[in-house]
């Protein structure tokens, strides 16, 4: 059973996953992927509840994204699923399928065409309502030197949050 939340109500727990790990799906055409993303907020902008996400530009994710106005992120809270998110967050689906690979069901959500990770409990399902480009001379330099030594830089997709919920 899918049980709406308040998009704010599990961001503790949802921020100390990420950390570790959580999907990032994405739909574009009839084409589909999840990768692992460690980095992202949420917040509130525009009057708007918002997930942030980056996505490197070397990413089939990336290619996605381009394709589409929406994406899911999927939160392990219970399950210790440290294989899956290595596995999608080091190999791309221009290797292979991940979904096939890593025993991930992708179930429908209640308001967008991109699918969930079906194994995890908390769920965002987000159009996009802003994505910005990095611009490398306004970044830190400690963080440019750490981060995007080989200039593969991110580009951060701002998507309204419409519809959160966990799984029960």
């Amino acid at each position: 059973m899918l049980k709406d939340i308040a998009y704010n109500e599990m961001s503790k727990e949802m921020l100390e996953q990420l950390q570790k790990g959580a999907f990032l799906t994405v739909k574009g055409n009839d084409e589909m992927n999840t990768m692992t993303i460690g980095w992202g907020s949420i917040g509130f902008i525009w009057n708007k509840p918002i997930f942030m996400v980056a996505v490197r530009y070397s990413r089939y994710t990336y290619e996605l994204l381009e394709k589409t106005d929406e994406f899911t992120v999927s939160v392990p809270l219970s399950k210790d699923m440290k294989k899956e998110l290595a596995i999608c967050g080091t190999k791309s689906k221009r290797e292979i399928d991940k979904f096939k690979e890593c025993n991930l069901t992708a179930e429908k959500g209640k308001a967008v065409d991109t699918p969930i990770i079906g194994e995890c409990e908390l769920h965002y399902e987000c159009k996009v309502v802003y994505k910005q480009a990095m611009e490398p001379g306004t970044i830190d330099k400690n963080i440019r030197d750490s981060k995007y030594s080989n200039n593969d830089f991110h580009v951060l997709y701002y998507g309204e949050i419409v519809a959160s919920y966990i799984k029960e």
